[in-house]
This record gives C-alpha cells, structure tokens and sequence, in this order.
C-alpha cells in the first residue's frame, strides 16, 4: 500500500502543529499594534477618532434618509436628525453643558449666530438646536453623498458662497420662508472653521438676512474645545465643553445701513462670553 502526501517547506507538518497563513498573521499583527498604537500614540489616536466621528455620521446619515423621505424634504425633519445624533457625545465622553435656554423662548422667528471651531460643532449645534430651526450651510455639503441627501430632507439652506448674487437672492428668500413658515435659522457667521482659540472677524450675510426680516438675533457660543481637542496637537481625549445661548438682540426699525454695527455688537458680546467661558474650564486663550 502506498501513501502519498504533499511536502510543504521541504516536509510534511508535524502531528499537533497549526500553520497560519499570510493574512491570518496581517490580521494578527492588525489586532495586537493598532491597541497598542491607540493607547500609546495620541496622534493615531486622533485620527482614529476623527476618521470613525466622520465615517460614523455618515453610517447615520443612512439610517435618517428613508425615514426623512416619507416627509420628503421638511424642517419637521431636523428633530429626526437631531435625535439621531444626540448619543454621539457619549461615544466620545464628551459632557455638554447648556446655559441660557430660556432665551429660546420666544414665539416668533429668529437668526441664531454661533462661533465655528470645527466638526464637532455639531455635537454642540444639535444639543441645543430649537424647533423648527435650519442651518445654513454650504452649498458644497449638498453634494457630500448620504450627508448631503440627509441635509437636503432636513430643509437646511444651502447657499453658494462664491456667487455672491445667488447668496443675495437665497437670503432673500430665506427672510420671506422664516416669516411664513414660522421657521428658525442657524449661521456660522465666521464662514469657515477657526482653530486658532478666538473668533474670526464675522460675514454680514446673516445680520443682513436678520435686519430685512426684522427678527432677532440670538448669540450661541461653544466655549473652547482645547481641554480636549486639538487639531493642531493632533489631541482628542474626553472632555467638557459649555454651550451659552445668549440674549435676543433685536433688529425692529434697523435698516442695511445699521448692519456693521449690529454685527460688531454681536460679535463684541459672543467674545466677551467666549473668552469668560475660556477661563472658567481653564483652556489656553
């Protein structure tokens, strides 16, 4: 009787002994360093985080978009959206403090003004974002696959930024939609993100959105994020962060001409609060 057997590395496996494979030893490696790596490197730690926070909002954005469609695209929406992202903050040990809610309380349309520092502001955004209220964003993120459908059913404004005559013209309509449809209006009046730990000088677009619909203006300020995020640092651990919502400022009887001193007076104010919230939670200024 003869046995036949193939030789593998010049010789049969011995009786009791596992091989592993190529990819079975790339898995390993993968299971054993990237623990490794994250409790011992705060930069992959950081774009671990940042890379699931992205890839995490949009594996919701997937979950909202059939549930949004049945309204089709409606403010109504944004409460659906909002509830789906208010848990985000705990996957991140992030605790969220809110001061001023009473100021929301006012039963007519209004501009919400907001600092930006980055991403993460929308953890902060939604945490407080009242009834029937939009941001306005742009018109970029429309296109940004789930994210932007989702926006889209939402109602969020979009707005192209690098046209100026269209963003007059979907202002203009914005004001006639607030009066309306009794709808509220969310502006990052900085225009892009600021890491920097301040403010930066604030776009007119929103005063001037505030003053032609004669509504008022309510300040929002997220204090800094730098007891816990840095993009710079390349630094995200847990942390706290204060949202303040500050007064209404009125705009009855103002006109386009009284817009840049709204705007320095507003800005002035949200300042004033960011820097007082910097050095309660002890962040670097």
């Amino acid at each position: 009787m003869s046995c036949d057997f193939k030789e593998r590395g010049g010789g049969p496996a011995q009786p009791g002994t596992m091989e592993i494979s190529l990819g079975q030893g790339l898995l390993i490696l993968f299971l054993v360093v990237v623990p490794l790596l994250y409790e011992w490197s705060a930069t992959f730690k950081y774009f671990c985080k940042m890379a699931f926070y992205n890839s995490y909002i949009l594996f919701l954005a997937v979950i909202v978009i059939p549930i949004c469609a049945v309204r089709g695209r409606n403010v109504e929406n944004m409460k659906i959206i909002r509830s789906m992202m208010l848990h985000v903050k705990y996957l991140y040990g992030i605790k969220i403090d809110v001061r001023g809610t009473e100021n929301f309380n006012i039963k007519q349309p209004y501009v919400i003004v907001s600092n930006h520092q980055s991403s993460l502001d929308l953890l902060g955004m939604m945490e407080v974002l009242p009834d029937r209220c939009v941001p306005i964003a742009k018109k970029e993120l429309m296109y940004m696959g789930t994210v932007g459908l989702a926006c889209w059913l939402g109602g969020i404004i979009f707005i192209n930024r690098k046209k100026t005559d269209d963003a007059i013209s979907v202002m203009a309509e914005t004001a006639q939609t607030m009066l309306c449809e009794d709808v509220r209006v969310w502006v990052f009046p900085e225009g892009t993100r600021n890491h920097n730990g301040s403010m930066l000088p604030f776009k007119r677009g929103a005063f001037h959105l505030a003053v032609q619909a004669q509504v008022p203006i309510i300040p929002v300020v997220i204090s800094s994020y730098r007891d816990f995020y840095s993009k710079k640092e390349r630094r995200f651990t847990t942390g706290r962060c204060t949202v303040q919502i500050l007064p209404p400022m009125p705009t009855r009887e103002l006109v386009a001409e009284d817009v840049p001193a709204l705007t320095d007076r507003v800005r002035q104010a949200m300042l004033i609060a960011f820097e007082g919230l910097s050095v309660e939670l002890g962040a670097p200024q």
